[in-house]
């Protein structure tokens, strides 16, 4: 095959195992509070002191400095967007709002620095428990990734949606955004440890773009976070999932397959960076305070399906430096 090595048929209906219960923990944790902070406090806690120690050391494929920050830093994320979605005084801060964007940034920040850190290796061979093999395409998605964190926008029109599972909204972060991101994220999981993107890249970007795209729109971050988290703290525990069990499946290795998965990636983000900057031009957004995206069908519904039923879409303003003016949302 062209991106693995023969996948055998537990290992796909391990895939749609994992696939679904990241969708079900998720929307688990999304709708019950306690839920969340069992999973997402508890839990981390019990691990930390009497699992992770022994499953994630030095020996273990998850035992690099990389995967310990994620799962930390995913958890980060989970438990600041907690506060923001439960606690209206937070919400109500709007600099407060600019916490997603950055966890989101650094986040990208970490891959990229392992992308160009596995490029400079040299490497063809077992590094860190998984083969690595290190060439242009490194490079290319560490550049795709950078390009993906700077076009991250609209973080000032964050808001909770006012139904019961209070999500964390995010309208200007739409469809096309979080496909650039899915392709460069599968490349960074391919490039630097391809023998878990199987499950780490394939089912685990998926599990969060499904409910993005049809459970619930407008809150992919939230989603992002959630399945992450869930995902580094299983794979932290049972690292021989992805590596050594029945269900592993192994990257193939091949120099075209790391090419044409880093250049799809950057290709994506150069797109959605030139759309962006013609945006910017044409419609006169600032960047670092404005909505850019505030003039589409896609932004307009997923303000509309969060707002309350009797709530007047015209009390929503659009802001730039040169005009303020009614956000018009279709029925």
């Amino acid at each position: 095959m062209f991106l693995f090595e023969s996948i055998p048929w537990q290992s796909w209906v391990a895939w749609l195992v994992v696939l679904a219960a990241l969708i079900g923990f998720n929307e688990l944790t999304r709708r019950y509070r306690a839920a969340a902070w069992a999973m997402f406090i508890v839990l981390p806690i019990v691990l930390t002191i009497f699992v992770w120690p022994t499953t994630a050391g030095a020996d273990s494929s998850t035992g690099t400095w990389f995967h310990w920050v994620k799962v930390y830093s995913a958890l980060a994320g989970v438990l600041g967007f907690m506060l923001i979605r439960y606690h209206k005084k937070v919400a109500a801060n709007k600099w407060v709002l600019i916490f997603p964007a950055a966890i989101l940034a650094i986040n990208i920040t970490e891959a990229c620095i392992r992308d160009f850190q596995v490029g400079a290796m040299g490497a063809d061979g077992v590094i860190d428990g998984v083969y690595m093999l290190s060439g242009s395409w490194n490079w290319m998605n560490g550049i795709a990734g950078l390009i993906n964190l700077v076009t991250i926008c609209g973080w000032f029109g964050i808001f909770v949606s006012r139904d019961k599972s209070k999500d964390m909204i995010w309208p200007d972060m739409l469809w096309f955004w979080i496909i650039a991101y899915d392709l460069w994220n599968f490349a960074y999981v391919y490039n630097c440890v391809g023998d878990h993107s199987f499950y780490a890249g394939a089912a685990l970007l998926i599990s969060c773009t499904i409910p993005a795209f049809f459970i619930k729109k407008g809150a992919w971050l939230q989603h992002r976070a959630s399945t992450l988290a869930l995902w580094m703290m299983f794979t932290m525990a049972v690292p021989s999932f992805v590596t050594d069990s029945d269900y592993a499946v192994a990257a193939s290795g091949k120099p075209a397959a790391l090419f044409t998965v880093s250049a799809l990636a950057l290709a994506a983000n150069v797109a959605v960076l030139v759309y962006q900057i013609h945006t910017i031009r044409t419609r006169k957004r600032n960047p670092l305070s404005d909505e850019i995206y505030s003039h589409l069908p896609a932004y307009q519904e997923v303000r509309d399906a969060n707002l309350e039923k009797d709530e007047d879409a015209s009390n929503f303003v659009v802001e730039t430096k040169s005009q303020r003016q009614p956000l018009v949302i279709k029925d």
